[in-house]
């Protein structure tokens, strides 16, 4: 597991923590630099706070981490897990990934990773929770023709689950953001349970109001603690990502070269014009750095901010943002990982640990949280049913 992915996870279950005790002054002393993540900690010690593990799976030692999380459920006096909630890494069944191996003369399929379903399904039998969710990308329908996935669901089913699936998209959750998911959900055989029904939220909001009270930014520039450019919008105060007493963090601009600015300003000139996204090969000679206008078709993408959704965020991000480059002309540049984690749904006051890198690796590998919670709740109501 990225240990900077676990350390984000470990800051965020001190957040909860200390917001359950009315202690929230303590986590944003911590996120405003006033004091170290060893003070946070210490501050809780008096605190139950959800413990995370931080291991590669393995067939080797999957027998070791089950025990470990027994003993620690044990200590906890938690006798019966509920709902499992999961899934394996995605690249290896994104159908961009099996395109970029096939392109490096690379076989997907020896990927190891596309066999970590199985540790799924261990798990699943080790602890037999009543209701699972299994959350990947849709393209684990058509990876291996379908067989990886079939492998799946044939195991479930014969460690006693009835499952259906369905691919949800993010945006339908008034996420803005085209983000598509296949959502597996699976309960115990007996239970009168069913695949949830979600509505579509509608509403009227664009991307824009997700990032107009951020100040602008300069290539390079943002401190790691800023001001907020202007109040919060009715779409951040209604879904609860800026709240009135956050602050603004981890809104620094990448370094870029004058010819990916150029390239950055053609891009949002046009879709500021002609309200269209140009393919790599419609640049000038001149801005085209690569020969193979193929491959590189949609290399470069402004975030509109005069749409409801934004494409995809993916950890692709922590290598370069030319598919992310900021709707502003007179900024030129991609967007922050603020701006990233915004599009996601992540609340402001969110500390994702680490480098830059891993900060937008996570982002982009994340299930966008207002989706999550709606599923949660919905997951919530089966189990009541039980």
């Amino acid at each position: 597991m990225d240990k900077y992915a676990s350390a984000t996870l470990r800051t965020r279950a001190l957040y909860h923590a200390l917001h359950e005790n009315n202690k929230d002054d303590i986590y944003y002393e911590y996120v405003g630099n006033k004091t170290t993540v060893d003070s946070l900690s210490e501050s809780v010690k008096d605190i139950n706070v959800p413990e995370i593990i931080n291991k590669e799976i393995t067939e080797e030692n999957q027998e070791i981490i089950a025990d470990e999380i027994t003993d620690k459920m044990k200590l906890k006096g938690i006798h019966k897990v509920d709902v499992m909630i999961g899934g394996p890494p995605c690249q290896t069944y994104s159908v961009i990934r099996r395109f970029d191996s096939k392109m490096q003369g690379r076989n997907w399929k020896d990927d190891p990773r596309n066999y970590l379903f199985k540790r799924y399904v261990y798990f699943l039998q080790k602890f037999s929770p009543d209701i699972f969710v299994f959350e990947n990308v849709p393209g684990i329908k058509s990876a291996n023709g379908g067989e990886f996935l079939h492998n799946f669901v044939t195991m479930v089913n014969k460690a006693g689950y009835n499952i259906t699936e369905k691919i949800l998209n993010a945006k339908d959750f008034m996420v803005l953001q085209q983000r598509k998911r296949e959502i597996i959900i699976g309960w115990k055989k007996g239970y009168k349970l069913d695949y949830p029904e979600f509505e579509t939220v509608e509403h009227n909001y664009n991307v824009g109001e997700l990032l107009n009270d951020l100040p602008g930014l300069e290539p390079g520039q943002g401190d790691y603690l800023q001001e907020y450019k202007s109040g919060a919008s009715d779409y951040l105060e209604k879904t609860g990502i800026r709240k009135h007493n956050d602050i603004l963090i981890q809104h620094k601009a990448r370094y870029h070269n004058e010819r990916d600015r150029r390239i950055y300003r053609y891009v949002i000139n046009e879709w500021n014009t002609n309200h269209r996204h140009i393919k790599y090969g419609e640049l000038p000679a001149e801005l085209r750095p690569y020969e193979n206008t193929g491959t590189f078709s949609d290399k470069f993408k402004v975030v509109a901010s005069d749409l409801n959704y934004s494409q995809t965020i993916t950890a692709h991000l922590s290598r370069d943002g030319h598919y992310y480059i900021h709707p502003d002309i007179e900024q030129a540049r991609s967007i922050t990982v603020r701006e990233a984690a915004r599009l996601q749904s992540f609340p402001d006051n969110f500390k994702f640990e680490g480098p830059v890198s891993a900060q937008y690796r996570q982002i982009g590998n994340a299930v966008p949280p207002i989706m999550a919670k709606s599923i949660a709740l919905k997951i919530k109501k089966m189990l009541d049913e039980i």
